[in-house]
């Protein structure tokens, strides 16, 4: 399963899954789950670089990423961890400009989530290395100063109650991504700035995973006007 990035089939995305990240965009906090899906051709593995396209205004947000081990629908919260083959941390990029112009329209926002570049992604963490999903550090950094800090635990839907919803849609198949949601913190990057990012056990304080990468500007392509 550590190549889920590569043979993966979607990539689905959880909205306002942390309350006072909805509240700093001024967004309702939401009564049940809802999310979106991202292209698998997003991704962008450890190392890489995230171009930023013209006119884009790009935000971060770092989220615990949960990888499913087994094709499944109709999965039950009780029978969730059954279909979990282990996690990784992922950066769910948003070009906000471009966002906002389209819930102004009433359009959707694929856009906004899915350029090139747009999914920074974590190497796979074995199920086993993870006791409680629930009780995660995830932070980010920009230039060395700390952007976005926070604990899973402030999730207001906890993973099995993910997989019941999502599944109850659509079948997930092996090797697709859960994006969990973002804490608080959520702000711009610009071609130049250097993004760390990591995930970690707060009871030792141990890594479990780390991501880097470069921001660049995109020549070509897209423009937002």
């Amino acid at each position: 399963m550590a190549s889920f990035a590569q043979t993966g089939r979607k990539i689905v995305a959880i909205g306002r899954n942390y309350a006072k990240h909805a509240k700093e965009l001024g967004n309702a906090v939401p009564e049940k789950p809802f999310f979106f899906l991202k292209p698998t051709s997003s991704y962008l593995l450890n190392g890489g670089k995230v171009e930023i396209p013209r006119g884009v205004t790009v935000h971060h947000e770092v989220e615990l990423g949960v990888v499913i081990g087994k094709t499944g629908r109709d999965i039950s919260a009780t029978q969730a961890e059954e279909y979990v083959a282990g996690y990784a941390l992922g950066i769910d990029m948003t070009g906000r400009n471009v966002q906002d112009a389209a819930k102004k329209k009433g359009l959707p926002w694929t856009a906004a989530k899915g350029f090139d570049t747009f999914t920074p992604i974590s190497g796979f963490i074995p199920k086993s290395a993870v006791s409680d999903p629930s009780n995660l550090n995830l932070w980010l950094k920009i230039n060395g100063a700390f952007k976005q800090n926070g604990n899973t635990g402030d999730m207001i839907f906890r993973i099995p109650q993910l997989i019941e919803h999502v599944s109850s849609i659509m079948t997930l198949e092996e090797g697709d991504l859960i994006l969990t949601g973002t804490p608080e913190g959520v702000g711009a990057i610009q071609a130049g700035d250097k993004i760390t990012a990591g995930l970690q056990l707060p009871s030792t304080n141990d890594s479990l995973v780390a991501l880097e990468f470069d921001v660049v500007d995109r020549n070509g392509g897209f423009a937002f006007e």
